[in-house]
């Protein structure tokens, strides 16, 4: 399924907020540009989290899905190796769940994203 984009007014609220919180972390930092920086990441790092989930939550299913596919790729069917691999979510929507994701190795997954117009 593809990813939705947003449209011109949901584009226009995103920016609204966008331009709303890089105010307030103005505020927040004054003139210390580090502190700014610091506040940016921060912020970017948990935002991410609420998509992606925590890196420890990507770990424990990594192994969960090496448990159930068997220690095979899901694309290619050869043997994986959980540090080299990645989870590919089947509707990105529906965040990393052990129903939704995959575990496939990286060019396998790239090659997935390629197949579908992402890269």
């Amino acid at each position: 399924m593809a990813n939705r984009n947003l449209n011109a007014e949901e584009l226009k609220q995103a920016h609204l907020l966008l331009d709303e919180i890089c105010g307030k972390l103005e505020i927040l930092s004054g003139d210390d540009l580090h502190l700014l920086f610091a506040y940016r990441r921060k912020i970017y790092k948990e935002l991410i989290y609420l998509e992606r989930g925590k890196p420890m939550q990507r770990r424990k299913l990594k192994i969960q899905k090496y448990d159930l596919q068997h220690g095979k790729c899901a694309h290619c069917s050869d043997d994986i190796a959980i540090q080299y691999s990645e989870l590919d979510r089947k509707n990105a929507a529906d965040g990393y769940t052990l129903e939704n994701t995959e575990l496939v190795h990286a060019k396998c997954h790239q090659a997935r994203q390629a197949a579908k117009g992402y890269t």
